[in-house]
């Protein structure tokens, strides 16, 4: 297959997934109005998706390797459009952050995915050029992200820029599963789970995203629950290694 199709099948849903991190901050405005909640409160649709994302970037690896790559890529993808539908349609505040969660458990993974494999479409000669390729989809995505949702939710309505993302995502699924293979070596494999393990890194890396994206609001550890928070982050970890 074309590595220039490989390349477009994977950077269109990164592209939107890294816009989705930043457009929602300039829409906040508009989305606790309607929700009719404060700014603090209103806060955590944007902490919600980024604490989801962090506890899934490191473990797209080990998820790649359990469901196979193609497979997780498509299910990443099918997961981060539903859910946009589902912010799209959140009733109170309460019920975004819990849609922006599985938002971010299923966009997590794509810029580690695409990443992986734009490295394996393009030849060993061609790797800085296809880390150039994932570079400026990187970047593009905060820049047109708060100009794009400014826009929206002035001209439309906030919940489109949600909305907006089911027709990329769908055209992105179909994509994927034409254009994109496995790997011998990142086909779907029987493997051991450490239960224990993977519910501790999940907890101290949630627990630290809190504490990073609150703490400064919270006047940090003279606040019981950041204070708290961050002790759970680091016995967590500590237990996990």
């Amino acid at each position: 297959m074309n590595k220039w199709i490989v390349a477009m099948s994977v950077m269109l849903p990164t592209l939107i997934e890294i816009i989705d991190t930043s457009v929602v901050n300039v829409a906040l405005d508009h989305i606790r109005g309607s929700l009719s909640a404060g700014i603090d409160e209103a806060t955590w649709a944007i902490t919600a998706y980024l604490v989801s994302n962090a506890i899934i970037i490191p473990l797209t690896g080990w998820l790649s390797r359990m469901f196979g790559r193609k497979l997780y890529l498509l299910l990443s993808i099918a997961v981060f459009t539903f859910s946009s539908f589902l912010c799209g349609s959140a009733w109170n505040l309460q019920s975004l952050i819990v849609f922006r969660i599985i938002q971010g458990i299923g966009g997590g993974a794509l810029q580690p995915l695409s990443q992986a494999i734009l490295l394996e479409a393009f030849p060993h000669k061609q790797h800085a050029t296809a880390m150039a390729l994932f570079g400026v989809g990187v970047m593009f995505g905060p820049i047109i992200g708060p100009m794009l949702g400014g826009w929206i939710a002035d001209n439309w309505a906030w919940q489109w820029i949600f909305f907006i993302n089911i027709p990329i995502g769908i055209l992105s699924i179909i994509m994927c599963m034409i254009v994109i293979t496995d790997p011998p070596y990142m086909q779907r494999a029987r493997m051991n789970i450490d239960y224990w393990g993977l519910a501790l890194l999940v907890v101290g890396l949630a627990a630290m995203q809190v504490v990073l994206e609150k703490g400064q609001g919270e006047d940090w550890f003279a606040s019981s629950f950041i204070f708290w928070l961050t002790v759970v982050s680091v016995a967590s970890i500590i237990m996990f290694v």
